[in-house]
């Protein structure tokens, strides 16, 4: 049944951004099958996809836009680069949104390195909390399986290993 679900979703939006994906991924050096991969695990490939993230009194902390959630930080950071004029913009170019999201990642992965529990901060963040590494370690399997399956299916060999 995962595997029906899992090729119902790639068969229409990843056949139209499959493209966006691999040159997200050589621009920044990221596999293109892992940022499908996260595509499919933040949103499940919509690129109108808008989530608040609320602190545990309900309080909206922040929001994620787009194929690949990209935080109202990040946004901010795409604002004052010129890149973008408002974090809403992030909506109406999935293209544009998965390069945010590759470079977003890229950096992470500079940071901390070419692993799976780096790979866990694009989520979570780097709070070095107990509870933090819990949700990073938490996300890497998510995203792993998600990209195992992508693999099993046929997708394309990655050019940029993660360990």
């Amino acid at each position: 049944m995962r595997a029906l679900w899992l090729a119902l979703v790639l068969s229409m939006p990843l056949q139209a951004c499959a493209f966006c994906f691999q040159e997200a991924g050589q621009r920044y050096g990221v596999d293109p099958v892992l940022l499908q991969a996260i595509g499919i695990q933040e949103s499940n490939l919509q690129p109108g996809a808008v989530n608040l993230n609320r602190d545990s009194s309900g309080n909206v902390l922040s929001t994620d836009y787009g194929v690949m959630q990209i935080s109202t930080r990040n946004a901010n950071r795409l604002v004052s680069m010129g890149l973008i004029k408002h974090a809403q913009d992030l909506l109406t170019n999935a293209c544009f949104n998965v390069q945010a999201g590759a470079w977003v990642l890229a950096q992470h992965l500079r940071v901390c390195g070419k692993t799976w529990r780096c790979l866990g901060s694009y989520n979570a963040g780097f709070d070095p909390s107990p509870r933090q590494e819990q949700r990073r370690l938490q996300y890497a399997q998510q995203v792993r399986n998600v990209y195992d399956r992508l693999k099993a299916l046929g997708a394309a060999p990655a050019h940029l290993a993660i360990r």
